[in-house]
Order: structure tokens, then sequence, then C-alpha cells
């Protein structure tokens, strides 16, 4: 019997009998906004961790005695040190695909509000205006994705449905009907709008600077349902008040929530959401059973998705 620690808001009675049919109790308290000693105090005697986007750091895991798995409810893991994790002996998961459909929903979303300027002209409503400002069509227009891994393959046939060109950059070499695969600067420079789709990892960081920014063209839209840090968000800003870029739709950002002073606050065609791109009530249904499945597995010692369990083996 293993004590669990969840710290996401996803409930589901199915996900609970995973884990406490097979013999774990059930603890839950989010981590969001705690210093690193009460992150360690809350995993303490914690033998299992289903997570949200928590900073499990080298600090926080180096004084984690009896945690031995810990499960990303997402397919981003960036903000456990795997590493370190490693080092202890403790197998970190996280659940590629879980949300793809979601994600690929809402990103189609977002081509559409961005194109038709839904968000500025609702507001304009809202403030007693009757905005009618022309927007544009997405037949015809080219979409390039950066990444290609399930949310940005579930994306394809909705874009290909509304008669967009589709093109590609991916470190796996594949090929897909429909799909241009080409490298980043041709992609930047053809398309209309640049969905990243990628991990975040130090090579990717700040992937979209102002060199990126520069080279895509003046009438581009840049939206991300990946991660903040894939770009220079002061770049970013500068590149949409000065003209040079059309806008951009983001749904994750570098700090969030958004601080008072982040640089995309106040610019006139950058739309920042609230990190939601993988909230429906099905994809938060199906990733708390699928983390409870995998927590279950990767504590008896089988995981099915972990990241480094075989190199944990040779540490415990």
């Amino acid at each position: 019997m293993a004590r669990v620690l969840i710290t996401t808001d996803y409930a589901s009675p199915e996900a609970d009998g995973v884990l406490t049919g097979a013999g774990h109790t059930i603890h839950r308290r989010p981590l969001r906004g705690l210093t690193a000693d009460e992150i360690v105090a809350a995993l303490d005697g914690v033998t299992g961790a289903i997570i949200a986007n928590d900073p499990l750091t080298a600090a926080v895991l180096d004084r984690c005695d009896s945690l031995r798995a810990v499960v990303r409810s997402g397919v981003g893991y960036d903000s456990v040190d795997v590493e370190a994790a490693t080092r202890r002996g403790i197998s970190v998961s996280n659940l590629p695909g879980v949300n793809s459909n979601a994600v690929a929903e809402y990103t189609m979303g977002l081509l559409l509000a961005t194109a038709r300027n839904l968000v500025t002209s609702a507001r304009g409503v809202g403030e007693g205006g009757w905005p009618r400002t022309g927007g544009r069509e997405l037949r015809g227009a080219t979409v390039g994705l950066v990444g290609f891994g399930a949310a940005a393959r579930a994306i394809v046939p909705l874009v290909l449905a509304f008669g967009m060109r589709v093109l590609c950059v991916t470190s796996v070499p594949t090929t897909r009907p429909g799909v241009e695969f080409v490298d980043l600067p041709t992609l930047l420079r053809r398309a209309d709008f640049v969905s990243l789709h990628t991990a975040l990892t130090a090579s990717t960081r700040h992937l979209i600077d102002k060199a990126a920014l520069a080279a895509m063209k003046p009438t581009a839209v840049l939206v991300n349902t990946a991660r903040g840090p894939l770009v220079d968000e002061a770049a970013l800003a500068d590149a949409v008040r000065h003209g040079r870029l059309a806008g951009a739709a983001l749904d994750v950002v570098d700090t969030e929530p958004l601080p008072a002073d982040s640089p995309l606050r106040g610019v006139e065609g950058i739309t920042v959401y609230p990190h939601m791109a993988g909230q429906t009530v099905e994809a938060r249904r199906t990733t708390a059973v699928e983390a409870a499945r995998e927590l279950v597995a990767a504590l008896a010692g089988r995981p099915r998705t972990s990241l480094n369990h075989h190199l944990t083996k040779a540490v415990r």
C-alpha cells in the first residue's frame, strides 16, 4: 500500500477506483504557489504523485526520501527535473497524446478567432460599440506546425478540411498526406499562421526569438498551445506593437498566471488565454484515469510511459 498525492483538480471516481483498488491511499493538495520547503513537506511520506505543472526541482526531489514514482498529468514535463529524479531512483512518466483531440480543436478555435477578430469584436460590443472589422478566410492560407506530436497530427485533418495548406518542421523523419515537411526557416517564411507544438527543452527555449519573428510575414499570426518559454515574449510584443507581425494567440506564457508587468499586456493584436487547450470534460476524465493507471503500473515497477525507468532500475 502506498500513500499517493494528487495535485490536480481532475476528479474522477473511476480514477480513484484504480488507485484504491490497487491498495493505495489518496491525498489531494494543490502545490501551485508553494515554496520548495512547502512542496517537500507536502510530499513527506508520499510514495507516488500525480502532478500538474508543479515545480519538482532537484532541490525538492533530493529531499523526498519516500517518493518512488511521479506521473505528470499531461504531455509536457519540463517542470520536473528528470535527471535529479533519476539519481534518486524516481520514475517520471508523462501521458503522451492524452489530450490531443482537445488541443487540436482548441488550436482550430484560435485560428478562427484570430482570423475573424472574434475577441476584439465581442469586446467592442461589450464596450458599447458595434465593430465590424473585416477578417480573413482560412481557406487558401498556410499553417506551419512546429513539432509533429499527437496534438499536431490531430490538427492536420481539421485544417485540411478548411482548405488550408500545411507545412511542418519536425526532428523525427516522417511523411503524412497533405503535409509538406520543411525546415524552420522555410516554415517561418511561408506560413500565414505558425502554430507551436514542440516540447520545451534547452534547445527550444526562445525558439521563436527576435530573428525568428523577423523571418515571418508581417501579416502572419503566432499561435502557441505548447509551452510559454518557447517564445521570447519581449521580442514578440515589440514585433506586434511595431507592425512587424500581425498578432499572436497564446494559450501559454512564460509565467502563469500572467504577471501584471508582462510585456504582453496592452499590446493590440496579442490575446492571452489561461492555459486551457486541454481542459475539456472528456480530456480531464481521460487524463485522470490514465494518470492513475500509469501510477499504479509505475509503483509496481512496470510503467508504460516512463521517461527514465530504464535508468532508475540501476539506482534502486
